[in-house]
C-alpha cells in the first residue's frame, strides 16, 4: 500500500467535506416548502381596555433635538459655555449638546439635573431648597440638586426635562433651561 503524502490528505479531505457540504445544501435546498408562507402582521394591535396596559407621552426627537438647541442659542446669546441635556420621562438621554467651550463636567451636570428634574417633576432650584429638610435626597444616585434642571410637563405629568450646566450660576443655567422648555410652545 502506497503512503500518501500530509498534504494530498489534507486536500483531499477537504475536498470532500465541500462535496458532502454542497450535497447537503442542495438536499435541503430541495426540500424546502416551494408554498409562501403566510405573512406576519407588521404590528399587534393592542387591546386600549385592557387595564394591564399603560400609555405614555413623550418627546419626539425632534421636539427634544428643538428644545436641546433653544436651550443652547439661550446660552450662547448670553455668552456662556454650557452643555445642555434632554432626558425622557425615564430619565435616559435623549439629547446632549455640548456646547463650544463648555467644561468638561458640565455635560455629566446636565444630565444629573434633568434626571432631577423629571424624577420629581419640579424644577431643580426648587428641589435643592428642600435638601434642608431631608438632607438624604442628595444621596440618591444620578440626582444634583443644583439649580439649571426644569421638567417638561404634559397636563401637569412630567414627560421630559431640560438640564443645563456651565453658566456661572445656576440660575441662569436654570434661565437658559426654562428657555428650552418655552421654545415646545411655540
Amino acid at each position: 500500500m502506497k503512503k500518501t503524502s500530509v498534504r494530498t490528505r489534507v486536500l483531499t479531505g477537504t475536498v470532500a467535506a465541500a462535496a458532502l457540504a454542497a450535497a447537503t445544501v442542495g438536499a435541503v435546498s430541495a426540500s424546502a416548502d416551494t408554498t409562501e408562507t403566510p405573512a406576519v402582521p407588521a404590528a399587534v394591535k393592542a387591546d386600549t381596555q385592557n387595564k394591564n396596559l399603560t400609555q405614555t407621552t413623550g418627546l419626539t426627537i425632534e421636539a427634544a433635538t428643538k428644545a436641546a438647541q433653544a436651550t443652547l442659542d439661550a446660552a450662547t446669546k448670553a455668552g456662556q459655555h454650557v452643555s445642555v441635556a434632554v432626558v425622557d420621562r425615564d430619565g435616559i438621554t435623549r439629547v446632549l449638546l455640548k456646547g463650544d467651550g463648555a467644561g468638561p463636567q458640565s455635560p455629566e451636570s446636565a444630565e444629573r439635573k434633568a434626571f432631577t428634574a423629571v424624577s420629581w417633576n419640579a424644577p431643580t432650584s426648587e428641589l435643592a431648597k428642600r435638601l434642608a429638610q431631608a438632607p438624604n435626597l442628595k444621596d440618591i444616585p444620578g440626582t444634583l440638586f443644583l439649580a439649571g434642571g426644569a421638567p417638561v410637563q404634559a397636563k401637569g405629568a412630567p414627560v421630559a426635562a431640560i438640564g443645563v450646566a456651565g453658566a456661572p450660576s445656576g440660575d441662569l443655567d436654570e434661565q437658559f433651561a426654562q428657555a428650552g422648555v418655552a421654545a415646545l410652545g411655540k
